[in-house]
């Protein structure tokens, strides 16, 4: 997949004809999917290439300045891996800034789809675009000219609830991780460094690898889970803690985030790591004694295996 990226006034142009999938895609879930698959499926039968556009920093960032960074469920890097999984051949990513959101809906229509060599445009039935989002799918006809066509991907359910970046965002803020799998195809990852801490969990057992993130990454809520971690290319079970380590610390800025791994005892120190969430195990504790804290962990590890050997047995 080519990775090409754009910003205002336009200065690359595609050449060739092709189907383009609109949106900005956070997480990339079952209802981003169904729109790609969607502009590959017309791609193949007009013969032409599939492309997605994507936007990037989110909207959000630079219209509605806030004093807390926004977290992403899947920041750039990771949205153009999943996105190339799904055999696209080009991803174009557009700078979002001010310059860009002042654009007309017809602005935005003539300079990145119409000059684009578009044939085709895929969107789910919300998306907007054009200054203030005036542009939408009902007003995109008058808008394409009458050089492209357009598909409309009406929104997708589970159930009752519609699956969208908002819903998958409230699970995770609220530790469902395990409802993850279903909404977004997979297991919820994020990504980043081993780093050295205070190597407390050494001295009762239960060595730990203390996680930077490398990105802007939703972190799901405070808490003990069942997790594997990939590193050097092998995945190993484990059980994770996100918190402020309250039998030890208090008034720590940022949480924490340390895995003790079941059967992994390498010196891992700098190594890049991806983190998979399988399983809410329980809320963040404050330990009276180092005998008690053992004994939790002990019982949070155990409670860990089993979901994964129940998981093996499936």
């Amino acid at each position: 997949m080519d990775v090409i990226h754009l910003s205002y006034p336009l200065q690359n142009r595609n050449v060739k004809p092709t189907v383009m999938a609109l949106g900005y895609f956070d997480g990339v879930h079952i209802g981003h999917q169904k729109v790609i698959e969607t502009a590959k499926d017309i791609a193949v039968q007009k013969g032409i290439l599939t492309s997605v556009m994507t936007f990037n920093p989110h909207p959000k960032e630079v219209l509605r300045k806030t004093a807390e960074p926004m977290m992403y469920i899947t920041p750039l890097d990771q949205k153009i891996e999943v996105i190339s999984k799904l055999g696209v051949d080009q991803l174009f990513v557009v700078q979002f800034d001010h310059s860009f959101s002042k654009l007309t809906p017809q602005q935005f229509v003539d300079d990145y789809l119409i000059n684009m060599h578009v044939k085709h445009v895929v969107a789910g039935f919300d998306y907007s675009y054009g200054h203030l989002g005036k542009g939408t799918m009902e007003t995109l006809p008058f808008h394409s000219r009458g050089v492209f066509e357009q598909t409309t991907v009406n929104k997708v359910q589970l159930g009752e609830l519609k699956i969208s970046s908002t819903l998958i965002r409230s699970k995770i803020e609220a530790g469902a991780v395990d409802e993850l799998t279903e909404l977004l195809g997979r297991h919820y990852v994020v990504e980043g460094v081993v780093v050295h801490g205070d190597k407390r969990g050494r001295t009762i057992g239960f060595p730990t690898a203390n996680i930077r993130l490398t990105n802007r990454y939703m972190i799901p809520k405070l808490g003990v889970y069942a997790v594997t971690l990939n590193v050097r290319g092998t995945e190993q079970e484990g059980v994770c803690n996100i918190g402020y380590r309250p039998t030890f610390k208090d008034g720590e800025a940022l949480p924490t985030i340390e895995v003790h791994l079941f059967n992994f005892n390498e010196e891992i120190y700098d190594e890049a790591i991806s983190l998979t969430f399988h399983q809410y195990i329980r809320t963040e504790k404050k330990f009276e004694s180092m005998n008690e804290l053992v004994t939790q962990i002990e019982l949070d590890k155990n409670a860990a295996e089993r979901y994964f050997q129940l998981n093996k047995a499936k």
